[in-house]
């Protein structure tokens, strides 16, 4: 069905639906890819999905220190924040994989300039 400026939106409807098809399969995927976050060298790893699902924490004893816990709690912290940055990378990539543009890349889409 085509409108008055050539616009079809029985077109834009399947291309739609194909397009979260693959969101769809994209967000499985993820969900089973498990990344591994990583401080201190090493010393610190967490391992979790990409959906968010944390699976494992591992400590190397020399990362113990009993006289500074502030430091194994940064690096645990950092640990986790590197694993979260792994996932937001998939995701990103993901989402260029099935030809969803950046927020940025969106131009004029949305009646702003582009």
């Amino acid at each position: 069905m085509t409108s008055e400026g050539g616009f079809d939106l029985g077109a834009l409807m399947q291309q739609a639906q194909a397009m979260q098809e693959k969101m769809a399969a994209a967000q499985e995927e993820q969900a089973a890819t498990v990344l591994t976050g990583s401080a201190g060298g090493g010393k610190v790893t967490i391992e979790m999905t990409g959906g968010g699902e944390y699976r494992n924490v591992t400590i190397s004893p020399d990362a113990v220190d009993p006289d500074d816990v502030e430091l194994l709690e940064e690096l645990v912290l950092a640990a986790l924040r590197d694993a979260q940055h792994q996932i937001a990378e998939m995701q990103q990539d993901a989402m260029n994989d099935i030809g969803m543009p950046d927020i940025d890349g969106l131009g004029g889409l949305l009646g702003g300039e582009a």
